[in-house]
């Protein structure tokens, strides 16, 4: 099941798919927090963060959820938990995480999934309860090493080298689930002389577009309990109102009451979001590994 968000034309995005996309739902600074009357910055500390106050975490777990992390979290909230270039947001000034304790408050949220308050969300994430755990241990130890704000964990900074896939199996999988959509002698035609580095294609390809790109618009048609179907651009849609912009130009709001008026959405984005919990890791460096060859 997934969770979509909806908002006018200038602010509209898609609901990031990665394990942990909605843990940022209420976000902010480590030093956002002042200390109440009395408490010096180490109580504060202690009473606000138990994350930042645990134990050190068993090594085999950990290395178990930094394995399960680069694969199912690292393209959305980043290598070192700041955030990435799909829009995950950063992890280590997550008042959820840093406020968790042994998992109460995160495990939840990987496994069931949850709307944030800000629109954003994210899909229950199909791992099991070993994985779920060995993220949050991971997450935990990361944070052991963050500084006061949320800055990366020590060490160098280490450049990944994203092009380790077989080509022949990209193409494969291209043909089979890209392809109704999709042409290398279209719309991909050169994407690989395009793109300037091969992290930037492999975020486009997967996000669905260019990181600043406008998304593109989404066609609303209403139909009346009459039988008069409105059709119109998208700006608007939540369980109690629709509002669409008409060919002419002119803005139309329409109340909801249940499945009255009925809804039906045309999408360009939703096979890129549909597919964005289901891509694993070899998929998507295969396919990078393709597009690449798209010279």
């Amino acid at each position: 099941m997934r969770t979509q968000r909806w908002r006018s034309r200038a602010g509209w995005g898609v609901g990031a798919a990665a394990v942990v996309a909605g843990l940022l739902s209420a976000s902010g600074s480590l030093l956002g927090v002042g200390p109440a009357a009395g408490q010096t910055p180490q109580s504060r500390n202690q009473q606000l963060y138990p994350a930042l106050q645990r134990e050190p975490g068993d090594p085999e777990v950990i290395a178990r959820g930094r394995a399960v992390y680069g694969i199912s979290c690292r393209a959305c909230h980043g290598q070192d938990l700041r955030g990435g270039d799909l829009g995950g947001p950063n992890l280590l000034r997550s008042q959820l995480v840093l406020k968790d304790d042994g998992g109460d408050l995160v495990r939840p949220v990987i496994r069931d999934g949850q709307t944030g308050a800000d629109g954003s969300s994210m899909p229950p994430q199909n791992l099991s309860e070993a994985d779920v755990s060995a993220v949050v241990e991971y997450i935990h130890d990361i944070l052991g090493t963050a500084s006061r704000q949320g800055g990366p964990p020590p060490g160098e900074e280490v450049e990944l080298d994203i092009l380790v896939g077989d080509a022949t199996a990209g193409q494969t999988y291209f043909a089979n689930r890209c392809a109704s959509c999709h042409s290398p002698t279209g719309d991909l035609q050169g994407i690989g002389a395009r793109m300037s580095t091969t992290q930037e294609l492999q975020n486009t390809w997967v996000r669905g577009g260019a990181q600043n790109a406008e998304p593109p618009p989404v066609t609303v048609t209403l139909t009346q309990p009459s039988g008069e179907r409105v059709t119109g651009t998208l700006e608007r849609l939540n369980d109690f109102l629709v509002v669409l912009t008409e060919a002419d130009g002119r803005h139309r709001s329409f109340s909801r009451r249940g499945d009255t008026p009925r809804v039906e959405l045309d999408d360009p984005m939703t096979a890129h979001r549909e597919m964005l919990p289901l891509y694993g890791d070899t998929d998507i460096h295969n396919v990078t590994a393709y597009l690449v060859t798209l010279q």
